[in-house]
């Protein structure tokens, strides 16, 4: 049970937080419970026009002088479960679990990402043995879905200076920049044609178990992408059978890997030992190449019945969709010269699918420098107009520049130093902190992003590890009880 463990506070609030589903763009209940939780510890409250958040609470005795600090959390989770898990992420508690040192949930994201970071906050201000001066919480709306809530944070809102983002993964770690992004997605009209006479098998191919994970953070581990290895598939391998395409699709976030994709498609009856063969081929190829990172990849076939494919993609759309996905970039385009293990530039082609006769893909790219940014951006356009697809640039925002004199972060390098006697490593995270856009609104505002280990976040297989909330907890405690020295 997540009430036994330490501090108590902070999973019990996120247990409670567990409880209420909060997907991107439905947070009207988890809203509605830091309302009421601000009510019931008589917690100034405020909410703007984009449905953020913001708590504000006096300092304690004695520190009343000291220069005020915010705390900021995003409200929403990503929303992502394994296929046989039965979820609606709408309606559905999460179902957190202890599995050793860590927390888990049974098959969906646990939303630890940034759940405990919101639970850490709001426990702040109900801890009255911690000391501080005034505190602000703002915890905003949408982030993982575009950041809204960052987008349309309003000026003069915030009196803070000082800005603790609790939104980093990776505890022993203090952020200090983060990549800037841009949503690319790219649609064409396609055309069917009638399912051909000969062919009397109607075959759904899955490719799935595969890890996934968020398309920043874990962009530079070499995991594969569903989407662009059923791709491969077909354009390397099942070219060798005259098949027909009838559907294809995969993934579910643009910033999530995604971790599987399925087509469907028909083909005479007495090709199908063939393509059996092909499949146990690739298979094959896969493990070969992949299976060190992703020893649970897997590629199956499974007949459908023939009330459930009317019609086929014609040939030319076919191999139309076939070749976008397989040219289609994907990945780590360029690693930091500056930072040592740091990515510079990736993307991510996230979701495919096929809507009302239109081919839809969804990219995010992500970067630390804005020119090569846009060079992407300039690849998938011109990918786009050899395939006569539209294409909508949206969400851009640029990155948060790191300052290696900030008075916060040298606290936070502090007492780090002076709790744990080790050095905490100043990093830059190749993910979209809302921090970048903050700057925007508050250029001199001081900031600094940490946090407990959360691995894989987006994706089923998320888990927080206990000690490391703990000692983030300390850390932050830490900082707050020094804030006369930021000063």
């Amino acid at each position: 049970m997540l009430s036994t463990l330490k501090p108590k506070s902070i999973w019990q609030i996120f247990n409670d937080i567990c409880k209420i589903p909060h997907p991107s763009h439905h947070e009207q209940m988890i809203t509605k419970y830091i309302v009421d939780f601000a009510n019931t510890h008589h917690i100034h409250c405020e909410l703007d026009k984009v449905g953020n958040i913001l708590l504000t609470k006096p300092a304690t005795k004695g520190m009343e002088n000291c220069p005020s600090i915010a705390l900021q959390a995003h409200m929403d989770m990503v929303p992502q479960k394994n296929e046989e898990t039965i979820h609606n992420f709408t309606t559905d508690p999460i179902q957190p679990y202890v599995d050793g040192e860590w927390v888990k949930a049974k098959g969906t994201t646990l939303g630890a990402d940034n759940g405990i970071g919101l639970a850490s906050a709001l426990a702040v201000l109900i801890d009255p043995t911690i000391e501080h001066g005034p505190i602000e919480v703002l915890v905003t709306t949408s982030e993982e879905t575009g950041m809204h809530g960052a987008f349309g944070l309003q000026a003069n809102w915030l009196k803070s200076h000082y800005l603790i983002n609790t939104d980093s993964e990776d505890e022993g770690e203090i952020f200090t920049g983060c990549a800037g992004g841009v949503d690319f997605t790219s649609t064409f009209a396609v055309a069917y044609a009638v399912i051909p006479e000969k062919h009397d098998c109607y075959i759904s191919v899955s490719l799935k178990g595969l890890k996934g994970g968020h398309s920043g953070c874990d962009i530079h581990l070499g995991r594969g992408n569903a989407i662009k290895l059923m791709a491969r598939f077909l354009a390397e391998y099942a070219q060798d059978i005259s098949f027909r395409l009838a559907d294809i699709k995969g993934g579910s976030l643009r910033n999530a890997i995604p971790r599987e994709a399925f087509a469907e498609m028909t083909l005479c009856k007495q090709d199908l030992p063939q393509l059996e063969s092909i499949v146990k081929q690739y298979q094959t190829i896969l493990n070969n190449e992949l299976g060190h990172v992703e020893p649970s990849i897997q590629i199956t076939l499974s007949e459908v019945t023939s009330d459930k494919v009317k019609r086929v993609l014609t040939i030319e759309h076919q191999n139309k969709i076939i070749n976008y996905l397989h040219a289609a970039p994907n990945g780590v385009v360029r690693m930091s010269d500056q930072l040592h293990g740091v990515v510079e530039t990736s993307l991510n082609l996230g979701i495919v699918n096929i809507l009302e006769n239109q081919l839809n893909t969804h990219y995010l790219i992500r970067s630390q420098v804005d020119s090569a940014k846009d060079a992407v951006v300039s690849t998938l356009i011109s990918l786009s107009q050899l395939t006569n697809a539209n294409y909508e640039i949206s969400g851009g925002y640029s990155g948060w520049e790191p300052n290696l004199n900030s008075s916060l972060l040298q606290l936070a390098k502090d007492k780090y130093y002076e709790i744990f006697s080790q050095k905490a490593k100043i990093m830059v995270i190749h993910a979209g902190l809302e921090c970048g856009l903050f700057k925007q609104t508050y250029p001199n505002m001081d900031m600094i992003s940490i946090g407990p280990t959360i691995v894989s976040p987006h994706s089923p297989d998320e888990k927080v590890n206990i000690q490391s909330v703990i000692r983030y907890w300390e850390l932050l405690i830490a900082i707050l009880k020094s804030a006369a020295q930021l000063k």
